[in-house]
């Protein structure tokens, strides 16, 4: 029967069976040691026998390999063990020499990414690489697990919509069956709808942004967050439930996954359960302060700004997230409650200078979002917001969530430079393959 090369701990001794992929091989005084690997991760088998050796010749990392063995301890070998007295069984022959080194950490310097998603289907392979992505599901995993234990209920709203939620021209158009639909910014207005049924509501899923933008922090297909939540009382109540859910699964990914992260590089972040709040507006002035700028024309935060009271934050409050509440009114959308004349009742989530969220309450008021949109410039009697204003109508409550960006979040916990790198497959304004 096959074992998995992180049960094998407890098999010393024993004759076992794996099977996996050439990960690496090398000659050394005499004797060939080969790499297998698998989703356990990597062991080490010693070849003795000419003829378990020549099995491999001609043969390149990648082949498909089923090993047997007498598993014996080696503190200087992966995992502690070694596999011993091998015979050796060829499954997948691979005789095409890997485009990249599979063996040691991949660059990721901003002059290899082209080469490293150009690559990505082997790349991945790569231990290190791989890493990341096991972060980014035990991160989703843990996600679920809180807002789960918060009576949030999960829900998969369409890709393919009439028009788009967020308006404007950032949107992929496309023909649906002599229609025109888009594919979706995000499932806000699904979203709402849902909080009538279930009052607490999430989903994670792709949302599609058509910006013309070439940065290290913009993607034409992200990964989302969203949450929404009913009969809350006040914004805070939004922002705890924020603020309570990342303090988890920061804490929870560190106590549980730390090896791994240390292997990365990563550096634990420091963070207390209250997050430091700042309106924009105190934000602006004390960067302005801090470096000698007059920031009074400037409506939102501007990277610098972001990169600026993160740190700020976590030398005066010991906290590396950071809430910029009190946000401008001009930013705010048609579904965002007013706080007053200038500013809405919504803030935007920093970690460690970047924007992982927007929080807002929503405006529950039928009448009051009617307002709103006509003000927007949104037909109130177009089809694609019939079935979003029948909720309205029959009565939803006060409610409020955010839109989170699970990439951006990856990126942050890792300590990576790019967005694109804690993306399986990405795509931007110049890749669509693979």
């Amino acid at each position: 029967m096959r074992v998995i090369t992180n049960e094998l701990a407890t098999k010393v001794g024993q004759q076992v069976h794996l099977e996996g992929w050439l990960h690496k091989k090398r000659l050394l005084g005499g004797l060939t040691f080969i790499n297998l690997r698998d989703r356990g991760g990597i062991v080490q088998a010693v070849l003795k026998d000419k003829k378990e050796v020549d099995k491999l010749k001609g043969l390149q990392i990648g082949t498909v390999l089923a090993l047997e063995g007498t598993l014996v301890s080696e503190e200087r070998a992966p995992g502690g063990v070694e596999l011993h007295d091998v015979t050796l069984e060829v499954l997948v022959p691979v005789t095409y020499e890997p485009p990249i080194e599979l063996d040691k950490p991949l660059s990721h310097k901003p002059e290899n990414l082209d080469t490293l998603f150009e690559h990505r289907a082997i790349g991945l392979r790569n231990l290190s690489e791989a890493k990341i992505f096991l972060i980014r599901s035990f991160l989703l995993r843990l996600i679920r697990e809180f807002l789960y234990e918060h009576d949030f209920v999960e829900i998969q709203t369409p890709k393919l919509v009439a028009n788009a939620a967020e308006g404007g021209a950032e949107v992929f158009k496309l023909d649906y069956f002599g229609k025109q639909a888009s594919l979706a910014q995000s499932p806000q207005l699904y979203k709402q709808v849902m909080v009538g049924v279930f009052e607490r509501v999430f989903e994670i899923g792709p949302a599609f942004r058509a910006e013309p933008s070439a940065t290290t922090r913009h993607v034409s297909e992200v990964t989302m967050l969203d949450i929404e939540m009913a009969f809350i009382k006040d914004h805070d109540e939004v922002l705890n439930m924020l603020q309570d859910m990342l303090f988890f699964v920061l804490n929870k990914i560190w106590a549980d996954k730390g090896e791994i992260l240390n292997d990365l590089k990563a550096t634990q972040p420091v963070l207390k359960d209250h997050f430091p709040r700042y309106s924009m507006s105190q934000i602006h002035e004390l960067y302005g302060q801090a470096n000698n700028q007059d920031m009074s024309n400037e409506v939102d935060l501007t990277p610098d700004e972001e990169r600026w009271i993160c740190e700020y934050a976590k030398t005066h409050d010991g906290c590396e997230a950071v809430f910029a509440t009190d946000l401008p009114r001009s930013k705010m959308k048609f579904y965002h409650m007013a706080k007053d004349d200038r500013s809405a009742m919504s803030a935007d989530l920093l970690f460690r200078g970047l924007e992982l969220a927007t929080v807002p309450v929503r405006e529950h008021r039928y009448d009051q979002l009617v307002e709103q949109m006509k003000t927007a410039g949104i037909g109130v009697d177009d089809p694609a917001y019939k079935f979003y204003l029948q909720a309205f109508k029959h009565g939803l409550p006060m409610h409020g969530g955010c839109g989170f960006g699970i990439d951006r979040l990856v990126e942050k916990v890792i300590g990576l430079g790019n967005i694109k790198e804690a993306i399986l497959f990405p795509r931007d304004i110049n890749r669509l393959t693979p």
